[in-house]
């Protein structure tokens, strides 16, 4: 995929695009090419800022296998605004980013010393939930022939967005897994807390609304952003960066969900290969995040562990 066209990421069936590499549909619609020309703004500045980065000190690299960041994926746009290179060899780059979008997959062998994601080769929706029991101490997950009551019912796979609500008890589905349904609603919102993890550090926290109606879905009524400490405790981002080590999860987004009721934080999924800033995002506040994404990337490929 390295230096292939935009395109080939995709095929068109019918009235929609269909991401090859995880399954994943989009819509052709008004909605997508309205995000699609908020996202070329933003893409627009970024590439400004990458120019005048050529201006400042050589800057680090960093060898992307199997699969080079196009620029809509998050990691891109952090790079590219903080002078962190993309390199087109191993040879050129200090360190190494396995980057992969297959939900399930063996990662290469590193070339470098310094090597990030090589240890998260599986981010399906059991293996989400297996580990967060086991930082967090209690369950996500649901039996769904002993459950009684509402519960979520997904796809294993990433970025499908095809969660629904079902009544238990009920006989599973084969490839389904099945969660608690949390209570994340406020004022007829579905709340989701997107919080990007560098070195196993929550950054940034991205609060995304939408109608309750569409709670499974991508687009968002509202998005805005914060520190990690104005929605976390100091003991919830402890375990969040556990979890993220846990994944093997250097770089990546968690979708974290708080139960209304219990106070509780639930991570329900995990994108090691994530896009943003979400399109809903304001402008300035995208610019804002893509810099602080980027200064942790820089810290992540070329500081030392201690």
């Amino acid at each position: 995929m390295s230096d292939t066209p935009w395109i080939s990421d995709f095929s068109v069936r019918g009235r929609a695009l269909k991401v090859r590499k995880t399954g994943a549909v989009i819509p052709l619609d008004r909605a997508l090419a309205s995000e699609a020309a908020s996202w070329f703004g933003l893409y627009l500045a970024v590439r400004g800022k990458s120019l005048l980065n050529r201006f400042a000190p050589p800057a680090p690299a960093v060898w992307f296998a199997p699969d080079r960041p196009r620029p809509w994926y998050l990691i891109w746009a952090a790079a590219a605004w903080n002078g962190v290179r993309i390199a087109r060899t191993p040879e050129e780059a200090c360190a190494s980013f396995y980057f992969e979008d297959a939900t399930v997959a063996r990662p290469p062998k590193p070339l470098h010393s310094r090597a990030f994601n090589y240890g998260c080769a599986d981010i399906s929706k059991s293996r989400v939930a297996q580990v967060f029991a086991e930082v967090f101490g209690y369950p996500l997950s649901v039996d769904p022939e002993a459950g009684l009551g509402p519960a979520v019912e997904k796809g294993e796979d990433n970025g499908v967005h095809d969660g629904r609500l079902v009544q238990l008890p009920l006989a599973p589905r084969a490839g389904r897994t099945y969660q608690r349904l949390i209570d994340n609603v406020e004022d007829g919102l579905a709340v989701d807390l997107r919080t990007p993890i560098v070195g196993g550090e929550p950054v940034v926290v991205f609060i995304k609304r939408r109608p309750v109606a569409d709670r499974f879905a991508n687009h968002n009524a509202s998005v805005s952003m914060v520190r990690p400490c104005d929605v976390f405790t100091g003991d919830e981002i402890g375990k969040l960066g556990a979890f993220a080590r846990a994944m093997g999860l250097d770089w990546g987004g968690l979708d974290v969900l708080r139960d209304r009721t219990s106070g509780r934080l639930y991570v329900v999924d995990v994108n090691k290969t994530d896009m943003g800033p979400p399109i809903a995002l304001p402008f300035l506040d995208k610019l804002t995040a893509v810099s602080r994404m980027g200064r942790a990337l820089r810290r992540l490929i070329t500081e030392q562990p201690s």
